[in-house]
């Protein structure tokens, strides 16, 4: 059977049902129903259930969710239930403060080594894990068996290594560096632009802002509107 095509935005929301359905396993909820896991997620009860149809329901009418079963189900749907082998290509700031982050570990994403052409960082160990040098890059793929990279280095350099952790195997980049790839179609890039991000938030924050100057300038309208009235009125 053909498998079904699944849209960005409901894989987009899979890591969040398996988030918010680890903390009610910690709190020790058993089940829960759709309406009520969208009053916790900010998402519409029919679109909670609307996405799970895509991967076979796994609710029961009048029952709900049985919260550790859906849990492990969505993590086989993203595949945290094995391991993935995982390089950090940049022992910068952000590729140390990736690499002391735990919870890669308890995901399954597995931290095998760390790369930089730096010399004063090479030799460097951060939480167990000794950074190399790039000349023996595609040996240790090879090695260990490694199928995601994260890239935390400058744009112009990403390229270049991109093009190697490809050529060396590797399926999948954890793309930090502001400059897009151009990699092969069974070569999975997920972008992650800090920068754009923040420009986000400043938008979402300053329409906010605009909408309530608009809200207290109809208010001023009206007050002043109420006030022409009675003075007529008198």
């Amino acid at each position: 059977m053909e498998k079904k095509e699944i849209s960005k935005a409901v894989i987009t929301r899979l890591p969040r049902y398996y988030r918010y359905l680890g903390e009610l396993l910690e709190s020790g909820v058993e089940r829960i129903s759709s309406n009520e896991l969208s009053k916790r997620m900010k998402v519409t009860a029919s679109q909670i259930r609307q996405d799970l149809n895509n991967f076979g329901g796994f609710g029961q009418q009048g029952y709900g969710y049985n919260v550790k079963y859906l849990h492990t189900e969505i993590g086989k749907i993203l595949g945290i239930d094995r391991q993935h082998h995982l390089i950090i290509i940049g022992a910068g700031n952000l590729g140390q403060a990736l690499a002391n982050y735990t919870n890669f570990e308890k995901r399954g994403f597995i931290i095998k080594g760390m790369f930089d052409i730096n010399p004063r960082l090479i030799g460097l160990v951060v939480r167990g894990i000794e950074i190399r040098g790039v000349d023996d890059l595609e040996q240790f793929i090879k090695d260990n068996d490694v199928q995601m990279a994260a890239l935390t280095i400058p744009k112009t350099k990403a390229p270049e290594i991109a093009d190697r952790l490809v050529n060396a195997g590797v399926k999948a980049i954890w793309n930090f560096a502001h400059v897009d790839l151009n990699v092969p179609d069974d070569v999975v890039v997920e972008n992650v632009h800090l920068s754009e991000s923040l420009m986000r938030l400043s938008y979402r924050v300053c329409s906010m802002q605009e909408q309530k100057e608009k809200e207290k300038e109809k208010e001023r309208e009206r007050a002043a509107k109420a006030k022409a009235k009675a003075a007529k009125k008198s």
